[in-house]
């Protein structure tokens, strides 16, 4: 059999892009042939791997697909790179028969700062009080996000198909899998593509025998982490001419239909049966919505309207944003590094460039109940204005001005004693602070939205408008949040935990990433208020001239039982805060986010900052720290210190760095361990540093390519990218 569905997609593809995307001889000013560079990283799959599965989406709705092109075999994927379909609006909460209320987990704290009766929402220990503790328990895992359904070869109970001559290919170009394979010894191609602006699944499945499908339809399971997928408790499902209804407040409509027979095999199960065609093929769409959604306001496009439309947002998408280009480069190394770029900016896009913000493990499966966090925004999206999406952020970030969320971010503060809007840290569509013993505590996400309306504006004047009130009202909480200590003459941070989690909010003053973090934030906030014409905040002014600069220690790290080489002497080195000068001799301390590093790196150089013991904590860190108890973003927030620091062959090293939190899946997913087989900060955080290495920041001095080496084995082609702050 001719595999046309291959044919036609890269006929269709390359057609789309010759207009603009024209392959050039290799010269140093010749634009980027981003043909070449993506059809070179396209994902293939030749084997059955529960890790490389595959996935399609628009940002707010995405379907992860086997080897099959379909969701045929849930079970064998479920603890790798589950199969899932997940949205942005698919939410689901068990019932609440003991009425827990989140007035009930409220604990009150006095950290000398805001109210002396400040009320966290918390955890709470089953012995201390068994009902708020089960009421944290509740109130942590609901709403959670749901598996909206299972889509799939329909194989029958003890079946055990064979499956051989496996050809998938992910084709970036257009957005569309193609996979080949036999069933059973039957050729058969299947394209699966999704909608760009409906969440609608395209399916063309080519084959000599009709292949039954069936739509199945798990129950929720509330869990921490899984695949959202209980198919022991699944819900009464009701076809209706070509609709399927859930009683979880949506439905999925099929069109096609008129070419196969539809019937419902059991409550939550649709047998989809195509009709024999002189053609072997047969075409299918479904499409997801909320039931309130009106069905006839929008058609349902057909499979081959969905295929055109990927491939027109693709080309869109790729055309328009930057591109960075590591085939010049001689580093062996580079090829690698080339493929997580591409592939990263792929599944962000899908996964977390939608109107909600996004959870660390996007629309795959669930993390922390489905739940996101938004100290995570910045690693997911950050990179989005940077290489030319600026709008894909935007409809993001305008979840911080809707009611409900706003308002709760208000309510926060107020129960705090603070003015303006504390943003919460664990939360869902709805801004409900999730309880949590750390969570609660941090500060971090606070300038996030501040920072992330910034690089909006400096492609687009008019974001100011739109998000000026928003960043007021956050830069009000961080000016009452700083306390200015008169014997000292300097304003500190205290009462929080900071981005490295392993310190206690009741022992933290003073920790470097949020002190470079507040003063950074609150400049932007001043310049946006000058744009506006507005006086500046007398207040936020003096936090920026005094707020503390990052305590350090002389000799600190030298004598540390962690030294890999005791020999090696550090000098001055930077605090984990000011209130632990046992930082390198607490492993505690030297584990989790090396946050320190953020301080200059994310954030610009200013007078908190001396260079030399910067790049003395830098070089500690890098030879010593407990890396076996980091995260995916680690790595490029450590590269970032080390471009800032003019020391690029470190940038490189740190980025491609071996240990098990840096792994990258053939999918491209950035791989933590068992409970987090992908984790998107990791990705996002990937795309900012290698940005800031090419484009350099404000007021950057160190010539074109400031963070990659200079041995001559990096010559990086980039286009479209922006400097950092």
């Amino acid at each position: 059999m001719q595999n046309s569905n291959v044919t036609t997609v890269k006929i269709i593809s390359l057609a789309a892009f010759a207009a603009v995307l024209v392959s050039c001889n290799r010269k140093a000013d010749a634009p980027i042939d981003r043909v070449a560079l993506l059809e070179r990283n396209n994902p293939v799959v030749t084997a059955l791997d529960t890790m490389a599965s595959l996935t399609v989406g628009n940002g707010d709705f995405a379907m992860t697909v086997d080897v099959t092109g379909l969701q045929t075999f849930p079970e064998q994927y479920r603890n790798g790179v589950p199969l899932g379909t997940m949205s942005s609006w698919g939410w689901h909460s068990f019932d609440n028969p003991n009425n827990y209320q989140p007035s009930e987990v409220l604990v009150a704290y006095d950290f000398g700062t805001g109210s002396k009766e400040a009320l966290y929402s918390q955890q709470v220990n089953p012995k201390k009080d068994a009902r708020k503790a089960a009421a944290s328990d509740w109130l942590r895992a609901n709403p959670h996000r749901l598996h909206v359904g299972n889509l799939g070869l329909f194989v029958d109970e003890g079946e055990k198909p064979e499956i051989t001559d496996i050809n998938q290919k992910l084709n970036l170009l257009s957005g569309i899998i193609v996979s080949n394979y036999k069933w059973n010894g039957m050729p058969v191609s299947v394209m699966t593509g999704c909608s760009p602006d409906q969440d609608v699944i395209g399916v063309s499945i080519e084959a000599p025998e009709p292949l039954p499908l069936v739509l199945r339809i798990p129950g929720p399971t509330g869990k921490h982490a899984d695949d959202a997928s209980d198919w022991l408790n699944t819900p009464d499902c009701l076809l209706a001419g070509n609709s399927f209804n859930v009683p979880y407040g949506f439905t999925v409509d099929i069109e096609g239909g008129e070419g196969c027979t539809l019937e419902q095999i059991d409550n939550n199960k649709l047998l989809i049966c195509p009709r024999k065609n002189k053609d072997n093929k047969y075409n299918l769409s479904f499409r997801w919505r909320p039931s309130e959604q009106d069905a006839a306001a929008n058609p349902v496009p057909d499979a081959l309207t969905v295929f055109a439309n990927s491939i027109s947002h693709w080309k869109k998408f790729w055309d328009e944003g930057a591109a960075v280009d590591f085939s010049d480069c001689t580093d062996p190394r580079a090829k690698e590094l080339e493929r997580r770029v591409v592939l990263s900016q792929y599944l962000l896009a899908i996964n977390s460039a939608g109107h909600t913000p996004p959870q660390e493990t996007g629309l795959t499966y669930n993390s922390w109940f489905g739940k996101f966090h938004l100290e995570m925004i910045y690693w997911h999206q950050a990179w989005l204005p940077l290489w030319g999406h600026g709008e894909l952020l935007d409809r993001t970030l305008s979840w911080y001005k809707q009611p409900e969320p706003h308002a709760l971010a208000r309510e926060i503060a107020q129960r705090q004693g603070y003015k303006g809007v504390r943003w919460m840290k664990m939360t869902d569509p709805s801004g409900m602070e999730a309880p949590s013993k750390v969570g609660s505590f941090l500060i971090w996400q606070q300038p996030h939205p501040i920072y992330l309306a910034e690089l909006l504006r400096r492609n687009d004047p008019s974001v100011v408008d739109r998000y000026y009130d928003i960043v007021m009202e956050t830069a009000t909480f961080m000016g009452d949040f700083a306390v200015f200590e008169p014997e000292k003459n300097r304003f500190v941070l205290k009462g929080n935990i900071p981005a490295q989690e392993t310190l206690r909010a009741a022992e933290v003053v003073n920790s470097p990433y949020e002190l470079s973090e507040w003063r950074t934030v609150l400049l932007m906030a001043q310049h946006w208020r000058e744009i506006k014409g507005e006086e500046r905040v007398a207040r936020w002014d003096s936090i920026i001239d005094l707020i503390s600069p990052l305590a350090w220690k002389d000799g600190a790290a030298d004598d540390s039982e962690f030294n890999v080489d005791k020999n090696k002497k550090y000098g001055k080195v930077y605090l984990a805060c000011e209130t632990n000068p046992d930082t390198y001799t607490d492993r505690r301390l030297t584990s989790d986010h090396m946050a320190v590093l953020g301080a200059l790196g994310i954030y610009p150089d200013s007078r908190l900052i001396n260079d030399t013991i910067m790049s003395n904590t830098l070089s500690w860190v890098m030879d010593n720290w407990n890396w076996n108890h980091t995260w995916g973003w680690d790595y490029p927030m450590t590269a970032m210190c080390a471009a800032r620091l003019n020391r690029p062959d470190d940038a490189v090293s740190i980025l491609l760095n071996k240990e098990r939190t840096n792994t990258y899946l053939p999918n491209g997913h950035n791989y933590q361990d068992q409970r987090l087989r992908c984790y998107l900060p990791g990705n996002g955080g990937l795309l900012t540093a290698v940005a800031m290495m090419c484009a350099g920041w404000d007021g950057c001095e160190l010539g074109k390519n400031p963070g990659w080496p200079k041995d001559g084995k990096w010559n990086v082609r980039w286009e479209g990218l922006k400097p950092l702050p």
